[in-house]
């Protein structure tokens, strides 16, 4: 078994948190539909539909899903895409691993699982007409780094979409919804996994995100164009967009 790490040591630092989200998602991975479904009341599918629906994918490009689990979105986007071709890209070898098994009972054929760092893609410039992102943002080391690298990668003129939890403009609300997640989470990693830290990642880590306001500042300062976001449940969750320029 993998040595627990210091939750809140690995999350104040850039140097240390990617190894302990790594190894979170290494430990979930069996388990990341059900919960992906449970904590989000069921609706986490239909974000995801909004998302392809707000893509517009016309149905011959190229397009490239960060932070791909085990491949909800890569595979939407392969059903739109019947000239294209949907590459999905994770860090985590069990969510790649089911993501690959899914595809194989699936019989999908243009799909590509690739293990990998969002932080250090291994594709040309230029490469992919689109990038999705679900749930990714929150987890890199380095959220502006991240976006130059998903800039670098795109086409100009191509668009990003980013789906995760996002900070509600009320403070009591966003206070309410952090805590909820603080206990949920615990008592969820204490009986699925037998580690309260598992799940207590989440709120933790969003405590340091700078939400669906803030994203749009550093998409800008990253030199995209045209960029806004889209939120539900009064601000909890949220997509948010830009494009690289032409």
């Amino acid at each position: 078994m993998a040595e627990k790490l210091n939750l809140i040591e690995h999350l104040n630092s850039k140097e240390k948190k990617q190894g302990y989200v790594t190894q979170m998602f290494e430990i979930i991975s069996p388990k990341y539909d059900f919960i992906t479904r449970f904590l989000s009341f069921g609706m986490d599918g239909g974000w995801k539909i909004q998302m392809m629906d707000m893509l517009k994918l016309q149905g011959h490009e190229r397009v490239l899903d960060l932070a791909c689990g085990t491949g909800d979105i890569t595979f939407a986007e392969a059903e739109r895409l019947p000239r294209g071709f949907a590459v999905g890209l994770d860090i985590t070898s069990g969510m790649i691993k089911i993501a690959n098994e899914k595809r194989e009972q699936m019989g999908v054929n243009n799909v590509r699982f690739d293990l990998a760092d969002i932080m250090q893609m291994p594709y040309e410039n230029a490469e992919f007409e689109h990038v999705t992102a679900g749930y990714a943002l929150r987890n890199v080391p380095d959220i502006p780094g991240a976006l130059q690298e998903i800039k670098r990668v795109l086409k100009p003129g191509g668009r990003f979409f980013s789906l995760d939890f996002g900070h509600p403009p009320f403070k009591l609300y966003d206070w309410a919804y952090i805590n909820y997640l603080i206990v949920t989470g615990s008592l969820t990693g204490l009986a699925l996994h037998g580690d309260a830290d598992v799940y207590r990642y989440i709120p933790e880590s969003l405590k340091r995100y700078p939400g669906q306001r803030g994203v749009v500042e550093l998409m800008q300062q990253a030199g995209f164009v045209d960029c806004g976001y889209k939120q539900f449940m009064g601000g909890i969750m949220a997509i948010n967009w830009g494009t690289k320029p032409k």
